[in-house]
């Protein structure tokens, strides 16, 4: 049994404790215990903010078409593509722009004009796990797939400049001459030839070779498949004419003027005179003429006659 004394002691000593507990938790170091309670309440808010199920936008991700290895497209499709993605907000966070590409595979798909669905079920993109692909804009695409070829196609060597006065290029010669290339059939089958990077012949007047020119294919499209370079040679001399003479030519009956037309270099034909130029008449059994030309002997290689008729 406790006496009334004692009772009061026993309630003062409460009151002073709860009076110092009271003054630990909300008095003391109060500025410190409000800090920390402001961090605990934006961390829990933060991490359930980022939980939060969202969805985004991301625009222009580049598209990989994957075709048949005797396929190839020839047409310009749509090469970026946007989607639309939803997940936690944490993940879709940390996806980069630069770290994604949509490929589809189009490896079944036969050769011709075709229009290609794209929807998040026909597509690969790597994701975070969590976050799903929702949408792909635009949904459909055109694009034409040719069958690639090969095939060999003539050299054709570029020049640029000017030879040296009263000179011209007689012939060139690639080494090799012909060059294997492969391809869309649309673009190979019409090729024609394959021309080099253009080579400088500027003053030159007599023959050259160059070697290990670059090919020029013009079209990314059309590839070299043996060689890349060739080596060409240049024939050069003067400038050639043509010239007509008008010659006595003889006859089984007597003597015609016939015109002889001949093209050779500027000195040579410049310096030939009608008489130096022999011509016979004959006739065959089966009554057609025949014009026999007879050039002097040390420019009968130098000269070409070009179809002599009798009048």
């Amino acid at each position: 049994m406790l006496f009334p004394a004692e009772n009061l002691l026993e309630r003062e000593q409460r009151q002073a404790f709860l009076s110092r507990l009271f003054r630990r938790i909300f008095i003391e170091d109060w500025m410190m215990k409000l800090i920390a309670l402001v961090i605990t309440l934006g961390l829990w808010l933060g991490i359930t903010g980022l939980r939060t199920p969202t969805s985004t936008n991301i625009r222009s991700i580049p598209l990989n078409l994957r075709v048949a290895n005797d396929l190839e497209v020839t047409n310009s499709p749509v090469t970026e593509l946007d989607i639309k993605i939803s997940g936690d907000k944490s993940k879709i966070n940390q996806i980069s722009r630069d770290n994604l590409l949509i490929s589809l595979d189009l490896s079944e798909v036969q050769a011709g004009e075709r229009v290609v669905s794209i929807t998040p079920e026909n597509v690969n993109v790597e994701l975070p796990a969590g976050v799903k692909l929702e949408s792909i804009t635009p949904s459909i695409i055109p694009i034409r797939l040719e069958r690639i070829i090969e095939r060999d196609v003539p050299v054709k060597a570029e020049t640029e400049g000017t030879l040296a006065d009263d000179f011209e290029i007689y012939s060139t010669t690639t080494t090799p001459q012909t060059i294997r290339v492969n391809g869309p059939e649309s673009f190979i089958r019409p090729l024609d030839s394959i021309s080099t990077e253009k080579i400088n012949v500027e003053g030159k007047q007599e023959d050259f070779t160059v070697q290990q020119v670059s090919l020029n294919p013009v079209n990314p499209k059309i590839r070299l498949v043996n060689t890349t370079v060739v080596d060409v040679l240049f024939r050069i001399g003067e400038r050639r004419i043509e010239k007509t003479f008008i010659v006595t030519a003889k006859t089984e009956t007597g003597e015609k003027r016939v015109p002889v037309k001949l093209y050779g270099a500027l000195s040579v034909i410049e310096n030939l005179r009608t008489e130096n130029i022999t011509v016979g008449i004959t006739k065959t059994e089966t009554g057609e003429t025949v014009q026999n030309v007879i050039l002097p002997p040390e420019i009968q290689d130098k000269v070409e006659i070009r179809n002599p008729k009798s009048n």
